[in-house]
């Protein structure tokens, strides 16, 4: 039996008062206020009245009709009044979506100059059925969070090899999002208090435990400590490492309360998991956090309340993925739950250490400040992403500094501390998907790996023998997983064709058209299933483009039993041609179940 390790490379503990927090003030607008409307033909708008942002032309225009004009209560009306202001300028005008106060949300297609947008405002100034029309204005932050010490997190926003975070919480800061924590459990911290929900200590052997019992609802963190030799001879002794706590605090530390850090998705709830205790934690007791996080049973354990969309481990232990990980890990994967991981910090191909080499897992590998592989980070091409997970030994301020404990052995008083890992890498990523689950609620773990992937910027540094797609872009991704920077607008194709899928058969393929569409496909496609099966896990599920690539989107799994196939699945298909036929293919794999594809969907 292996007994996985907690991934931080060193620790300088660093006691300070402080805490994290963000504030988000919106760039104040003006109230439109009903006017009548001009005499003469309106004059060209500003440069100004034409931007969403500083530099920036407005994509989106909201257009406010009197309260008599057709426009204003009928959506048919002012699509049809969008497309004659467009053949009108000349410019592609539509009409996308109602606003809650009736005014209208007006796409300005491919404009690209001032002159064109001024055009299409000048034109809707002109009606006299028009009582405002102004620029769909970006909001920013106008300040950096409060948190004290958040100048300390270069890893949130430093240009050179941050992830880019403080641009994404506009968009998402992670809210009703769970994201479990299996690591040494929680020792309280007030910069993290608010953001902590129930959990529970999965550890069996009271010699690991060192809270003197075996499993229990109290997830709480008595240290881990141990002495020379306990772990094994020639180990050297090791101080309390409050290892959980420290990610946690990355992940979702409280933002904007004037002390502290800065939580990466601060408004998501963390679910502390016990595995980890004096020398490590055991296969069999984090197998079970992993089931029971994602919502599957565990026997003797009561059933969770705080169901986990994201999954955190900076653990690990050498050799291969066993079956009986990889069996938790894919069932967790097929409930919907994303699984995170460390890729290890031994310098060595992630191919040789787990779970880092498991299949259908995020695999993480750290950055230093300068945004090269960290001397200590694993590689290879079993690596997904890269994001910072410091180097204390060019300095300690390039470490990744989060939420700890001062005491040495067991709890003390709360502090902060710079910590070097995979360990500290991987809650980057653990906090970019709550960020993007809060986006974006269907997306699959398939879909979000694709999406960080595709997102991700080339390493700013050097990387040796591979370190995944790239250092992430956390406000990039959110913004094509939401809508805002994909080319998602809502057109739906479907087909209601019935297909039977035979027991352990071949595979069956659905076609659905696709046309009128330009260019390529959203890195946020929407693929709906409706798939009536008497054992889910038996299935295979495949989105085929017109090319033929082809986009896993279910794997099979022989522990999951549930009937039917109900679900909406996000695939990065932004280098894929919209138009064209695309096919659902299904595949049963096992014996004794049949089913039926009733019917599926794309949502561009």
């Amino acid at each position: 039996m292996r007994t996985p390790t907690a991934f931080p490379t060193g620790r300088t503990l660093i006691s300070v008062a402080a805490v994290s927090a963000a504030l988000l003030a919106t760039v104040a607008t003006s109230a439109a206020v009903a006017q009548e409307p001009p005499t003469q033909a309106a004059a060209p708008a500003l440069p100004g009245q034409t931007e969403a942002a500083p530099g920036a032309l407005a994509q989106r225009l909201i257009v406010g009709y009197k309260s008599g004009a057709a426009e204003a209560s009928s959506n048919r009306a002012a699509e049809a009044d969008a497309a004659a202001k467009g053949k009108e300028t000349g410019e592609d005008v539509d009409f996308q979506r109602r606003l809650g106060t009736g005014a209208a949300l007006v796409g300005l297609g491919d404009a690209r100059s001032t002159t064109e947008v001024a055009d299409v405002i000048a034109e809707f100034k002109s009606d006299p059925q028009v009582s405002y029309v102004v620029p769909d204005r970006l909001n920013t932050p106008q300040a950096d969070p409060n948190d004290t010490e958040y100048g300390k997190q270069w890893d949130l926003f430093e240009a050179a090899a941050g992830m880019n975070v403080p641009a994404a919480w506009p968009t998402s800061t992670g809210s009703g999002v769970t994201v479990a924590v299996i690591d040494t459990g929680y020792v309280t911290h007030s910069d993290l208090a608010a953001n902590i929900v129930a959990g529970y200590d999965f550890i069996t052997d009271t010699a690991v435990s060192v809270d003197g019992d075996g499993r229990d609802s109290n997830p709480a963190d008595p240290g881990d400590y141990y002495a020379a030799n306990e772990c094994g001879t020639g180990i050297g002794a090791s101080n309390s490492s409050w290892h959980g706590t420290h990610v946690a605090g990355t992940i979702a530390a409280v933002t904007n309360n004037g002390k502290g850090i800065a939580g990466i998705a601060y408004g998501a709830k963390i679910s502390p998991l016990r595995v980890l205790g004096k020398c490590g934690g055991y296969d069999s007791d984090i197998i079970d956090a992993i089931t029971w996080a994602s919502g599957g049973t565990v026997s003797g354990v009561p059933a969770n309340g705080n169901i986990a969309k994201v999954i955190n481990m900076s653990l690990g232990g050498e050799g291969a993925c066993t079956s009986a990980t990889q069996s938790a890990i894919t069932a967790a994967v097929n409930r919907g739950t994303t699984v995170v991981v460390a890729a290890g910090n031994d310098n060595d191909n992630v191919a040789n250490h787990s779970p880092g080499n498991c299949a259908d897992v995020i695999s993480v590998a750290a950055t230093n400040r300068a945004g090269a592989k960290a001397s200590y980070s694993n590689y290879g091409t079993g690596v997904d992403i890269s994001a910072p997970g410091g180097q204390t030994g060019t300095g300690t301020a390039n470490g990744i500094y989060s939420t700890l404990n001062s005491g040495t052995k067991t709890p003390s008083t709360e502090s902060y501390a710079y910590y070097q890992g995979t360990s500290m890498a991987t809650p980057h990523i653990a906090g970019l998907v709550a960020l993007m689950k809060s986006a974006n609620s269907a997306l699959t773990p398939a879909g979000v790996e694709s999406a960080i992937k595709s997102n991700a910027r080339a390493l700013p540094g050097s990387c040796s023998g591979g370190c995944g797609a790239g250092l992430a872009d956390a406000a990039k991704t959110v913004q094509a997983v939401s809508g805002n920077g994909g080319t998602t607008t809502g057109t739906t194709f479907s087909s209601a064709t019935a297909v039977a899928i035979p027991d352990a058969g071949s595979a069956v393929e659905s076609p659905i058209a696709v046309n009128g569409r330009s260019g390529n496909a959203p890195s946020a496609l929407q693929v709906g299933v409706d798939i009536t099966h008497t054992y889910r896990g038996d299935l295979v599920l495949d989105l085929v483009a017109p090319d033929g690539s082809t986009y896993r989107l279910k794997s099979a799994s022989t522990s999951d039993s549930a009937d039917d196939v109900k679900a909406t699945y996000t695939v990065d298909a932004a280098g894929e041609t919209a138009n064209g036929t695309w096919k659902l293919r299904v595949q049963d794999t096992a014996a004794q179940d049949t089913g039926t594809l009733n019917s599926w969907k794309l949502t561009f």
